[in-house]
């Protein structure tokens, strides 16, 4: 399943994102797999203004939000997670 990933480049919210996201990764591999496609709402303005969020980073799943806002560990795994088909 593709995640769509709506982040500003220089938000320190996103940039800690961007780092929990390789180092889940990089502790399991088959997160490598999960298709995360990386929008900038800035450069991709009529897109982003086409999903309903307020914050980033939000995370999205076709049209379904995963999350939105400040991250944890834990919240991105759930993203990676439900991207796996490791859902209820």
């Amino acid at each position: 399943m593709k995640i769509l990933y709506f982040k500003l480049r220089n938000c320190p919210y996103c940039i800690e994102a961007d780092r929990r996201l390789r180092e889940l990764v990089a502790e399991n591999p088959k997160y490598a797999d999960i298709e995360i496609e990386t929008i900038d709402e800035r450069e991709q303005t009529a897109l982003a203004d086409s999903y309903d969020y307020y914050y980033v980073p939000t995370f999205f799943a076709g049209r379904k939000k995963l999350h939105e806002g400040v991250t944890t560990k834990a919240k991105i795994k759930a993203v990676l997670d439900y991207a796996a088909g490791r859902h209820k």
